[in-house]
């Protein structure tokens, strides 16, 4: 009697045609992104623009001013900067469901 294949070869069977491993072959030798000075100081202007965003969102959580849950993204910043700044506008997008100001914010959204 032949054997039945677990999920996983299954999985890894069906998944054989997938976009991402041939962009992790592509890439897998340098993983480092080779960002220019001007990158570097967006990158840390939108780190920067998120953190007091949080901050701010924090004090007025804590006065009361914004009612339910207010879950902040301080120490995710370099998160969603890294995120949105690999993403290509016209095939990409991200949905979020917790925590998600900071993206909103790196996406490139009014923070007022």
């Amino acid at each position: 009697m032949a054997k039945k294949p677990t999920a996983a070869k299954a999985a890894a069977a069906a998944d054989e045609g997938f976009a991402l491993r041939s962009l992790q072959a592509a890439h897998g030798a340098n993983k480092r992104y080779a960002a220019s000075d001007d990158e570097l100081l967006t990158f840390y202007e939108q780190m920067v623009l998120i953190r007091r965003f949080e901050e701010r969102a924090g004090q007025l959580y804590g006065l009361g001013l914004i009612g339910g849950f207010c879950h902040l993204y301080i120490g995710q910043e370099a998160v969603a900067v890294g995120l949105q700044s690999a993403l290509d506008g016209d095939k990409d997008s991200v949905i979020t469901g917790y925590r998600d100001h900071g993206h909103m914010l790196a996406y490139g959204i009014d923070p007022r």
